[in-house]
């Protein structure tokens, strides 16, 4: 009593709740049910915070204005994504690497993507032609080929490209605009937008080669 006179005596802490551990099988726990089921699924949001978290604050310098709440925020509106996206596909995990390490990249990718999201939410993402410019921090003769070389992408643009095709060109090749966040504005999807990149770049390379700015694809030629 004497040591407790002239201070407030402390509040008695509650014991932490005790983490759950790894089911044997991750499969089998998570289309179960019962407390197993329950167990496995406390346990997997667990990680996906931890994984979401992490890949938050790797990404935090493109929320400089962000506060410590919003930021914990995103952590679990991904790690609460990353968890239903992961349980839609739960049939797909063949078992070629840990269970642990298959989830942790659905919550990585849906913590990134939201970071970028919000990055870019109060940012224009301009779909209008733009004129490609050379580095001219180079020397003379490197800025001159440069100029070429850029001069020949832009022509490229407009002769071998499509009206669509330029403006996705544009937003993801120069503008740097993250392939989900351009998908998002155009209610289209990554898989949408990656085909048409992929028609770009093959469109924009023969139209090169046709003009001499790229050596032609070499060909495996018989020894004799």
């Amino acid at each position: 009593m004497t040591a407790l006179r002239g201070r407030q005596a402390a509040a008695p802490v509650a014991p932490a709740a005790p983490v759950p551990a790894d089911p044997p099988d991750w499969v089998a726990a998570l289309t179960g049910e019962g407390p197993e089921h329950d167990q496995a699924l406390r346990r997997l949001h667990g990680l996906m915070l931890a994984a979401a978290r992490h890949q938050v604050n790797r990404m935090r310098g493109l929320l400089p204005w962000a506060s410590h709440t919003l930021l914990d925020e995103l952590a679990h509106d991904s790690a609460d994504d990353a968890v239903t996206t992961l349980l839609a596909k739960l049939g797909t995990f063949e078992g070629r690497s840990r269970f642990t390490t298959w989830a942790y990249k659905f919550a990585i990718f849906q913590a990134a993507t939201e970071v970028r999201r919000r990055a870019w939410a109060s940012r224009e993402v301009s779909l209008d032609d733009v004129e490609l410019r050379a580095d001219t921090s180079a020397g003379p003769e490197q800025h001159a080929e440069a100029a070429d070389l850029a001069g020949a992408v832009a022509q490229g643009m407009r002769a071998a490209l499509t009206a669509y095709q330029r403006k996705i060109a544009v937003a993801l090749l120069v503008d740097q605009v993250p392939i989900d966040v351009l998908a998002e504005r155009l209610g289209t999807t990554r898989g949408a937008l990656y085909k048409t990149l992929h028609e770009i770049r093959g469109r924009l390379r023969t139209h090169l080669t046709a003009t001499g700015h790229l050596a032609p694809p070499s060909t495996t030629r018989d020894a004799r």
